[in-house]
């Protein structure tokens, strides 16, 4: 039985309670800088037969930009949802450790980039997307994979090159896919015009649907960037621009790159919000408002989620000579997304420590066998290495090769995700 079917049947055969929980307000905009004085209260709680069943809390507030009225800051949190997004944000803590692991032991090579510390922000978006929606991200997309539908195996044999890897082991850290995801990109900020490509094209089709297109504070200064606010503006298509501020593009602060980190005003006529991105709940709020004010004709919106990564840039940076290890355990202690969520459902008592400690159980046990996979499995055999490059491959019968008047024999062995 799968994760979230498993979560979902704990939900329904377990007790719960409600009561209260806190956060913290933001001094400026630098994520690894934001304070713990402001409570956030719980409004109200339902109960039954005498154990909650859901929670209401206040969250911090949004900033706007160009909006006369934002998300509301007040959330409702079942025990069905809680449950959810703490097995689904574990998961992911727990898989992008046991990738670091195999990147020491050598079993992953070439880039990695780990998304720990940040997954809130994906579990939030991922939480409020509809079925007809579609996600692109850059190069820190391990987590997503697994959100949009790739099992831990999936997305750790992709790591190690194994066949079981959701690309067959040919894309590795950075290049990895499933319905509705468009990666996994490796050149920076160049999956935003995509993005957009991807959100027109639902507009296009009348599907309904909008397209999330994440990056970095790092890219935030691409001139690509602000040419496709400026063209998605004009069509109005349904595209939702998301800046991961994480506080350090590569070794450089924000503040050091760039002159107005007030990402979220960046868009100009784009209309903006700046989010809590270690709050899931926040998140969520805002990006069910976002989609909201694309789907309805409005055009694209950016959002900014204040976060924080653990983890170096990638693998090859330790990431402390441009932050103190005291900065990294105080985000730690006092924001971090898995820890905040847990204390939300155990002070409302929307679940049990020994109902989470099941849940965290079952999870790492999946992670660990998902590991061992990601190193026995076998790679591809060498004639299936020009397999399936190309989405309708009817006229082509070979593939150019390293050297020329050799061409290599082009295969189908899959059907293309996204056709």
């Amino acid at each position: 039985m799968g994760l979230t079917k498993w979560v979902n049947t704990l939900f329904r055969s377990s007790k719960a309670a409600a009561a209260a929980t806190e956060a913290i307000k933001p001094k400026n905009n630098s994520p690894s800088a934001i304070g713990n004085e402001n409570k956030v209260k719980t409004l109200s709680s339902q109960q039954q037969n005498g154990f909650a069943s859901e929670a209401t809390f206040e969250t911090r507030a949004f900033k706007l930009h160009n909006l006369e009225e934002g998300p509301s800051t007040k959330v409702t949190l079942t025990k069905e949802d809680a449950l959810k997004y703490y097995g689904q944000m574990y998961t992911i803590r727990r898989m992008e450790t046991a990738a670091g692991n195999l990147y020491k032991e050598k079993v992953i090579r070439g880039f990695c980039h780990l998304y720990s510390g940040q997954e809130a922000c994906a579990v939030g978006m991922r939480a409020a997307m509809r079925p007809e929606d579609s996600c692109i991200t850059a190069y820190r997309c391990h987590g997503w994979t697994y959100l949009m539908g790739v099992s831990p195996v999936g997305v750790l044999a992709e790591l190690t090159g194994r066949s079981s890897g959701c690309a067959r082991g040919k894309g590795g850290s950075m290049h990895m896919y499933g319905k509705n995801f468009y990666g996994g990109n490796g050149i920076v900020g160049a999956q935003v015009p995509l993005g957009v490509g991807i959100g027109f094209a639902a507009k296009y089709n009348g599907t309904k649907g909008a397209c999330i297109a994440l990056y970095g504070d790092g890219a935030a200064n691409q001139g690509q960037l602000f040419e496709v606010y400026n063209m998605a503006k004009l069509w109005n298509a349904p595209c939702i621009f998301v800046c991961e501020n994480n506080g350090y593009g590569m070794g450089t602060s924000a503040e050091r790159a760039s002159a107005n980190t007030n990402y979220y005003t960046r868009g100009d006529f784009v209309p903006g919000i700046w989010v809590d991105g270690m709050d899931v709940l926040a998140v969520r709020e805002a990006t069910r408002f976002a989609l909201e004010h694309t789907s309805s004709g409005k055009g694209p919106i950016l959002m900014e989620t204040a976060t924080y990564r653990y983890s170096g840039h990638s693998m090859s940076d330790p990431g402390t000579s441009y932050r103190s290890r005291d900065e990294i355990a105080e985000v730690r202690q006092t924001r971090d997304p898995i820890t905040s969520l847990r204390e939300k459902i155990l002070t409302t008592e929307l679940a049990t420590v020994e109902e989470l400690k099941e849940i965290e159980g079952k999870i790492r046990a999946e992670v660990d066998s998902a590991t061992k996979v990601a190193k026995t499995d076998r790679e591809i055999s060498v004639d299936e290495l020009t397999a399936d490059i190309y989405a309708n491959p009817e006229n082509l019968t070979s593939v150019r090769n390293t050297v020329p008047h050799a061409e290599l024999q082009h295969k189908r062995l899959g059907q293309a995700v996204n056709m």
